[in-house]
């Protein structure tokens, strides 16, 4: 692409076509490719688990995302790329629905360039390898903005029932939705020809069957006290100014590319006031979403991931960025074209590397390992490995909703109880578990009834580990020894438990915690090099009776003295009962393999508790020089 002209002059009509359908199919067998190969993301498989038990509207959606996923899976059997095969179909369909806007309202070279940039915008070009609702409002923005711009022109029954339909699939897909529609009709109240078509009796009915998409959504609210409204509105947003919202500049730039996204604010900047109203009603509409979710970031939630919000604002410029790419010179439209070109490859190139696990291992300790996707397989077998060793009825009790869902779509059970928590409430989903009935604010444990407890222990910070573990010790009573389960060297950390028998009663037990201080992550030492370490390890309830060394997980050869005076964990968490406090430090020292090769290698700690307890703390990246 990039040794291309892209002028006018030269970017003819059939070199655009080309273009556009050498780009589609490439991005299409990639996107399949990944779709079939990346792990399941916890949002997915949770829409899976609604999926699985029908309902017009749940306490995080509207109920169409959960329909569609139930398709694919009744259509293709429990497999990921199942569930994702209708959302890839809906997805192709993008590019293709903004150049008949384009052709209709610019032109047909045009239109097979919007097309193309459809594909290259990262946000966009990437639809579809999730099962996420984002396809379905992809679908209804453009239905809508292609209905808007007919509506402009002449009011016909046609217009008017295309835009009941991006109404319709809006208001079944997201509350977010509802940024599309307060825009949309703001853009077209700010033009004569969209104030004269709002008067029609045949677009006031469409947008009265839009407004009933709405209804099971406020239903299932006023059924369950505004539970879901209350999540979207008040409870994940703090509603007051913070400085954060200026991020939103540096991330949008990131995932548009710097040079696209300048482009889509000056093509929304240079028609905002256009005698054309097509024109105008697409520049207005992008720009008052991006505005506007750019506005709300300094007062939203900052915590869960917003970056694709404004995607309906690119989308409905898409049809006015060929014309702002003839206006600029040369250089510069080429760059676009390689940056955008380099943008959604480099964006679907990092799903790649999610899905392999080894590349996906070498990201562990640091803040590009994508958690939400890792481990669920693994932990899978290995929960039906011991689930083979308990008595017959065994069941999972999950810890929260993510391993509930992750557990549910791996062994085709929708039905797995999870205990409070609160990643339930943080995520919105703890209304729908109670509404399932696999909500278990305190399960009746008994030796008729064993559970086996399944433990994200990396889905809580450690500063409030103990607090979560000694939680779990006031519902299920001393917890017995855990059966560690770590993933990518411990980055992903799930502890098992096995319960065979009623709440004991004593002490609070839990699992034990450690630190280094001593190597540092990432530290450089060289084969046959010792080095000193120096910590702290602790165990509720019982405490350690030795810290052990590994290397790349096999033990080694270490001295390790454990036991020395170390007030700091007793300072932290108060909460902690482990009888050794405050004798909890080790220190020694380890000879790193004369053999060990060059690059990266863990070290490990193994902690030995007084009770018999073996539990594999996670490892600490070592460069071996």
């Amino acid at each position: 692409m990039g040794g291309m002209d892209y002028s006018r002059s030269t970017f003819s009509i059939d070199r655009a076509k080309r273009l556009f359908w050498g780009a589609f199919a490439l991005i299409l067998i990639l996107k399949l490719f990944v779709a079939s190969r990346l792990p399941p993301f916890v949002d997915e498989v949770f829409y899976w688990q609604e999926g699985q038990h029908p309902a017009l509207a749940y306490s995080d959606l509207p109920g169409l995302t959960a329909w569609l996923n139930r398709l694919g899976v009744e259509l293709g059997g429990n497999l990921a790329i199942s569930m994702r095969l209708p959302f890839l179909l809906v997805a192709a369909a993008v590019p293709f629905l903004v150049m008949r806007i384009t052709r209709r309202e610019i032109g047909i070279r045009e239109a097979w360039i919007a097309g193309t940039f459809a594909l290259l915008l990262p946000l966009a070009g990437t639809l579809g390898i999730m099962a996420l609702p984002d396809v379905l409002l992809a679908i209804a923005t453009l239905l809508c903005v292609d209905a808007g711009s007919r509506l402009l022109r002449n009011v016909d029954e046609l217009a008017a029932l295309e835009l009941a339909a991006g109404l319709i699939i809006g208001g079944l897909s997201h509350y977010r939705f509802a940024a599309v529609i307060v825009f949309g009709f703001l853009a077209l109240l700010l033009i004569p020809e969209g104030r004269r078509a709002l008067r029609d009796m045949r677009v006031l009915v469409a947008v009265a069957m839009g407004a009933a998409a709405w209804i099971p959504l406020i239903w299932w609210n006023v059924d369950h006290a505004d539970a879901g409204l209350r999540f979207q509105l008040v409870d994940r947003h703090p509603w007051s100014f913070h400085a954060d919202g200026i991020s939103f500049l540096g991330i949008q730039g990131a995932f548009v590319t710097p040079l696209l996204f300048i482009a889509f604010l000056a093509t929304a900047w240079r028609h905002r006031n256009d005698a054309d109203p097509q024109k105008r009603y697409f520049a207005l509409l992008g720009g008052l979403v991006i505005v506007g979710f750019f506005v709300l970031g300094f007062f939203a939630d900052t915590e869960r991931v917003s970056f694709h919000w404004p995607l309906p604002g690119y989308l409905a410029l898409l049809p006015l960025l060929p014309g702002m790419l003839d206006a600029i010179k040369p250089f510069w439209r080429r760059a676009i074209w390689i940056t955008s070109s380099i943008g959604v490859l480099v964006m679907l190139g990092y799903y790649v590397a999610v899905s392999v696990p080894r590349i996906r291992e070498q990201a562990a300790a640091t803040k590009m390992y994508a958690n939400n996707f890792a481990g669920w397989d693994s932990l899978a077998d290995h929960v039906r490995t011991e689930l083979a060793h308990m008595p017959k009825g065994s069941r999972i009790l999950a810890d929260n909703f993510k391993i509930g869902s992750e557990l549910g779509f791996a062994l085709s059970d929708p039905n797995i109880q999870v205990l409070d928590h609160e990643l339930n409430r943080r995520h919105g989903r703890a209304p729908q578990l109670a509404i399932w009935r696999v909500l278990q604010v305190r399960p009746q444990l008994s030796a008729q009834q064993p559970y086996l407890l399944v433990v994200g222990a990396s889905d809580v910070q450690l500063k409030h580990l103990p607090q979560r573990l000694h939680q779990l010790c006031d519902i299920l009573g001393p917890l017995p020894a855990p059966i560690v389960h770590n993933v990518d060297h411990g980055a992903q950390r799930f502890l098992l438990f096995r319960l065979n028998g009623p709440a004991g009663t004593g002490p609070c037990v839990t699992p034990a915690m450690a630190w280094l201080d001593a190597p540092l992550s990432r530290q450089v030492v060289s084969a046959g090099e010792t080095v000193p370490l120096k910590g702290w390890a602790f165990k509720d309830g019982v405490g350690l009776r030795s810290v052990q060394v590994l290397w790349n997980g096999k033990p080694m050869d270490a001295r390790v003295t454990y036991g020395s005076a170390n007030p700091s964990p007793k300072a932290q968490w108060p909460i902690s009962n482990d009888p050794n406090h405050p004798n909890v430090g080790f220190e020694g020292q380890f000879r790193v393999p004369p053999a060990a090769r060059k690059g990266t290698a863990w070290l490990g700690l193994r902690l030995i508790g007084t009770d018999g307890s073996v539990e594999d703390w996670s490892e600490l990246p070592l460069q071996v020089r």
